[in-house]
């Protein structure tokens, strides 16, 4: 694989990966959509179709990593690191173009939510500037979880435990499944083991900090958030950024370790 052709895989890859990711989050969670408090269940599995999606249409290309962790695994495991700056490169990338796509795709629905008194308060939705004052304050805005990941209880430790603990999980799976023959990536078979390992990640162990398992998956759309004319979007809880990525980057690398004293 060319560095050309792992750049444009993960970018195409993680843009679709993102695109249906957070677009079920959106679906899920704006006013006048019509899947609206659809549920947990519908994000779980609307991610694992996503996985499934995007590790599908990349793998010719890239391998379809779609995720930094699980290049810092396989560049641990076969101890060849020269094209980990293009993975991440593109995965990054991708989760922006990804989560642009999703306000695209949503824009009237962002407007709606954004603009309702019901969300933001006050009569006519007057005050809506205090409110997003108060938002950014909180570090948390009232869209940022269409975005990127945040826990229900806010305990670093904690937070970053579950992170750890969730991509051990996905990791081991994608490593223990292995690449094909061809050195291609995973195969069909393969996409469709580690869609459904996400699904069951995001039932488990997907209630304490939303399961970000994935650096890029988070960083790159929050970023996008940071960016985006969004009325009223409050803040992008940059205080808590770091843990979605430190701790998927730590799970991948003791993935990897288990990999080659249980494995290899």
């Amino acid at each position: 694989m060319s560095s050309s052709d792992i750049f444009i895989g993960e970018t195409i890859g993680t843009a679709i990966l993102i695109l249906l990711g957070g677009g079920v989050c959106a679906a899920v969670t704006l006013k006048a959509s019509k899947a609206r408090n659809a549920g947990w269940l519908a994000i779980t599995f609307g991610w694992g179709f996503a996985v499934l999606t995007a590790v599908y249409t990349s793998a010719p290309l890239s391998g379809a990593h779609l995720n930094p962790a699980v290049t810092l695994a396989i560049a641990i495991k076969d101890g060849d690191w020269k094209n980990v700056p293009v993975y991440w490169a593109g995965q990054v990338l991708g989760a922006m173009i990804g989560a642009a796509l999703v306000w695209i795709a949503y824009y009237g629905q962002f407007h709606a939510h954004l603009t309702d008194r019901e969300i933001v308060g006050g009569p006519g939705a007057q005050d809506t500037a205090a409110k997003a004052v108060e938002a950014q304050e909180k570090g948390a805005g009232p869209v940022l979880g269409v975005f990127s990941t945040g826990p229900e209880v806010r305990v670093a430790w904690q937070n970053i435990a579950t992170e750890v603990i969730g991509t051990i999980v996905l990791v081991l799976a994608v490593l223990t499944q292995g690449l094909n023959d061809k050195g291609n990536g995973l195969g069909t078979l393969g996409a469709l083991v580690t869609a459904l390992v996400v699904v069951a990640i995001g039932l488990s162990l997907g209630g304490p900090t939303g399961y970000a398992i994935n650096p890029a998956r988070d960083l790159g759309p929050r970023i996008v958030h940071a960016l985006l004319p969004l009325p009223n979007k409050g803040g992008s809880d940059w205080g808590y950024a770091w843990v979605p990525v430190v701790g998927p980057l730590i799970g991948g690398a003791i993935a990897a370790g288990i990999y080659n004293v249980a494995f290899a």
